[in-house]
């Protein structure tokens, strides 16, 4: 998971980019992302095996982090 500071340091940055319409979309991507993932680790699909349950929280892990990184890197 990404950490409070890291969450704060991303909508900072969205917060004051000039083109506001990037910045809704970086965030809806930012929400969708985490929200999966989150969804994931609270393992709501109670059909899944645990194999196939890391697997998807891995692939979600590594797009969050795809996210950030581009949000960060716009500072």
């Amino acid at each position: 998971m990404i950490d409070n500071v890291e969450v704060n340091e991303v909508l900072e940055i969205l917060e004051n980019m000039e083109d506001e319409t990037l910045a809704a979309e970086l965030l809806r991507e930012f929400n969708e992302k985490t929200k999966s993932l989150g969804q994931l680790i609270l393992n709501k699909d109670q059909n899944l095996g645990h194999d196939e349950w890391k697997n998807l929280c891995d692939v979600a892990k590594k797009e969050v982090d795809s996210i950030v990184k581009r949000i960060l890197s716009m500072k």
